[in-house]
């Protein structure tokens, strides 16, 4: 089974320092070498994106940042395995902040 776990946390206004970065550098390479982590990607500011919506027939697009929220996406990972426990360690080294586990669909997209 794999699992899309996103993290959601304040926005930060300071980037990670070099122990945040590489507290976490050594989690991704070790689970990337054990083979329960298969993809992982931090998000940049959200004044660097967008949000896009479907009401009532109508898109809209708010361009970010979006100071109105308290918690952003952060980043995600694809995981296999105990994706509890290893959030559980995630969130140790990343520090404040959630994380949503949903399981992936194995169903397979015919060409």
């Amino acid at each position: 089974m794999r699992f899309l776990s996103v993290y959601k946390t304040a926005e930060r206004s300071v980037p990670p320092t070099q122990e945040e970065f590489a507290r976490m550098g050594k989690l991704v390479e070790d689970g990337m070498k054990a083979g329960y982590l298969l993809a992982v990607e931090g998000c940049m500011p959200s004044a660097t994106g967008a949000r896009v919506r479907l009401s009532n027939s109508k898109i809209t697009v708010t361009d970010g940042p979006f100071t109105e929220s308290k918690e952003l996406i952060g980043g995600l990972a694809i995981l296999q395995e105990e994706a509890v426990e290893l959030v559980r360690q995630f969130l140790e080294a990343a520090g404040e902040g959630e994380c949503e586990l949903r399981q992936l669909s194995e169903a397979s997209c015919a060409a």
